[in-house]
């Protein structure tokens, strides 16, 4: 059974695919890009101010799906610059502080909208719903 998941409390789509889908145990997010889901507007700032974004839309797409960050054992990072490498990990590592999911870090030409980052996350719950 595969389960779709959607939350205002995350930037709706920009095209034809769903915030995340549930199949079974996973739960796969589509990638997150700096959008503020009030406003549908990228935020203002730098690498620091858009990884805190991403991270607060994946957290929100999560909870709906009924995990946490904690949950997350997979995550691909899209960077438009490399040399802000050690900027995003400063923010990426107060969210995963507890757990530590495998990751990749991977420079792109260029993102939607012209974010600066892009994050696509893979989580796995013994139970969705406890």
């Amino acid at each position: 059974m595969v389960e779709y998941v959607f939350t205002d409390r995350a930037p709706k789509p920009i095209g034809p695919y769903s915030q995340a889908v549930i199949a079974g145990n996973f739960v796969f997010l589509a990638g997150q890009i700096p959008i503020d889901p009030k406003t549908g507007e990228l935020v203002d700032g730098g690498i620091k101010e858009q990884t805190r974004r991403v991270l607060e839309n994946i957290k929100a797409v999560l909870e709906k799906a009924g995990c946490s960050l904690k949950d997350v054992v997979n995550v691909t990072v899209f960077l438009k610059d490399l040399s802000h490498f050690n900027e995003f990990n400063e923010v990426y590592s107060e969210y995963f502080s507890e757990s530590k999911p495998a990751r990749a870090t991977i420079q792109v030409a260029a993102l939607p909208k012209n974010a600066l980052v892009e994050i696509v996350a893979i989580a796995y719950r013994e139970s969705l719903h406890d």
